[in-house]
């Protein structure tokens, strides 16, 4: 059916509900003239005479009572529809889909997500962990979570949590069997743990800097993993140095297991945000979990 058509079926309908094309024309907002000539054109197409006209009433013929009786209960189910989409958009409710990174789901993401679906039990959410950079219009993600330097350019950004910081520890019995580096230079000369990036397959070069000059230091030692809670334990253990961050090592630190290092060599950077499409027409539900989210730190 062309766009058209429905219309002059809705035309007809107000013209057989209201027995004239002057009350009809004035709920459709339409004039008469206008009116008379949609209704015509909807009996020329179906070369049936709907409507009977008078000087002084319109009457419907028999294939007009048909077709009213067949149009009327379509309308209402199409209006009812229409009222529950428009519900949808003003009640929190559907589906939202999310990508993040194991650290930030756990730490940031899933607390928040938990607070949400408890306050609102009609919305329903799935968290994707992986550490790989996912096209989230591509796979169909409603937002992704990433480290705000690494959001691109194209992407709305909101910051969900506090600036973050690489930090070098090693354990008290490491560090006094083989001393305190005093410069970046010095960790060529100490045993550190690799981290095996999970992405590139890569190992990481520790990005250290102090007074604007950035540097990646490429250390070297015995153990290697892609596992931050394992290169925390070999930490532990006294096998090296590692470099994570903050947010991973703070329990370790503030018990007196691990003992921070270089600290004036470790600059802060932006931390975790969500990140989605800018031309997302955000629903009732995504906007509560961006208002859930928002660091207000």
């Amino acid at each position: 059916m062309k766009r058209d058509e429905l219309g002059d079926l809705v035309a007809f309908l107000a013209v057989y509900e209201e027995r004239s094309f002057t009350r009809a024309a004035a709920r459709l907002g339409t004039s008469q003239s206008a009116l008379s000539h949609t209704v015509k054109r909807l009996e020329s197409r179906l070369a049936l005479r709907l409507l009977s006209r008078t000087t002084r009433n319109v009457a419907p013929t028999e294939a007009g009572e048909k077709l009213a009786e067949a149009l009327r209960p379509a309308l209402d189910d199409i209006e009812a529809r229409l009222g529950s989409l428009a519900a949808l958009r003003e009640r929190p409710a559907g589906n939202i889909r999310i990508t993040s990174s194991r650290d930030a789901a756990r730490q940031i993401l899933f607390p928040k997500v938990c607070e949400l679906m408890r306050e609102h039990p009609d919305i329903n959410v799935e968290i994707a962990v992986d550490h790989r950079f996912t096209d989230i219009v591509a796979e169909r993600f409603d937002a992704g979570v990433r480290l705000g330097e690494s959001v691109e350019k194209d992407m709305i950004a909101l910051r969900i949590g506090p600036d973050m910081r690489m930090l070098v520890v090693g354990s008290p019995a490491f560090l006094a069997a083989h001393g305190r580096p005093g410069t970046p230079a010095d960790l060529t000369r100490q045993n550190c743990i690799n981290l095996r990036l999970a992405t590139l397959g890569g190992l990481y070069a520790w990005e250290l800097g102090r007074d604007d000059r950035a540097m990646n230091v490429k250390v070297a030692g015995q153990f290697t993993c892609n596992d931050p809670e394992m290169i925390i334990e070999a930490a532990l253990a006294g096998l090296g140095l590692c470099c994570l961050p903050d947010q991973h090592l703070k329990p370790w630190i503030d018990s007196g297991e691990l003992v921070p290092v270089l600290e004036d060599w470790c600059p802060s950077f932006p931390g975790y945000h969500l990140y989605y499409p800018s031309r997302l027409q955000a629903s009732p539900a995504f906007a509560l979990l961006l208002a859930k989210l928002r660091w207000r730190g």
